[in-house]
């Protein structure tokens, strides 16, 4: 059963309006999270705001946000003074402006959420938006207020749905040119080019969700049931393989080995 929407309000494209449930399209509910303890007592640990001047407790109608000018000086903004600067309506997805599907790279894309119509009546609508997008290559534009904050979020079809992403802010993403431009551009052995395509057909298989499992967790779940049932259990950490060797050797060499190692028959 589809977990219950977190989210319900209006997708809008000019004057056509149709409700719609919004649920995160990822969720971290399954992992694994622990609580701070006292070890002494057991008690879980509170944590609480203090006055890095005084050390005492700084009531909650006392805290307010403040940006730093220089060591020690802020300007204090109240909480109705940002809220104010908030988008009129938190529960209208306008679409604003549509571009190109491929226009938009993968750096961008934040969080994933799954967009569905939220009655019979809406679904017409809701599905003509969805098929004109799909149509025309395109994906759509608009802002929201999501976690407390307003947000630039992008509306992708998907099968019968859409896909909202939340996009992230231009001053979080890093300019690729900064780290790649001292890559020189190099001429390419086409021999070795060869060999190391023959490398990744012998390793392209189907995707598999399993391919991104969790060893971690599942052995912290180990862990931790077997101390449910009151056994103790001596968790070794995994001997740490020696890192690979920095030598410059023959990649035409190294890359041939590789093909034989790779068509070896398995032993069992």
């Amino acid at each position: 059963m589809a977990p219950r929407s977190f989210w319900k309000g209006y997708l809008k494209l000019s004057l056509v309006t149709c409700p719609v449930a919004m649920t995160p399209a990822t969720s971290e509910g399954e992992k694994v999270r622990f609580h701070t303890l006292n070890a002494r007592t057991g008690h879980r640990i509170a944590s609480r705001y203090v006055d890095a001047g005084t050390g005492k407790p700084v009531a909650d109608e006392d805290q307010v946000s403040g940006y730093p000018r220089g060591e020690d000086e802020y300007v204090m903004l109240e909480a109705d003074e940002i809220a104010s600067l908030a988008l009129e309506s938190t529960r209208t997805i306008d679409i604003e402006m549509f571009v190109p599907a491929d226009s938009i790279g993968w750096i961008w894309y934040d969080k994933p959420h799954y967009l569905t119509p939220d009655d019979a009546i809406g679904e017409e609508a809701f599905c003509v938006i969805r098929d004109a997008m799909a149509a025309t290559a395109t994906v759509g534009i608009a802002r929201l207020v999501l976690y407390r904050r307003e947000r630039a979020v992008l509306l992708e079809p998907r099968d019968k749905g859409i896909v909202l992403w939340t996009l992230r802010y231009g001053d979080e993403v890093r300019p690729e040119a900064d780290y790649f431009a001292g890559i020189e551009p190099g001429k390419v052995d086409p021999a070795a080019l060869k060999l190391v395509t023959r490398l990744i057909d012998d390793r392209t298989t189907a995707w598999d969700p399993a391919m991104v499992a969790d060893p971690v967790q599942d052995k912290l779940l180990e862990i931790i049931a077997a101390k449910t049932k009151a056994r103790k259990r001596s968790a070794k950490p995994a001997a740490e393989k020696p890192a690979p060797r920095s030598n410059v050797v023959d990649i035409m060499d190294a890359l041939k080995k590789s093909i034989a190692a790779e068509r070896k028959p398995k032993g069992r």
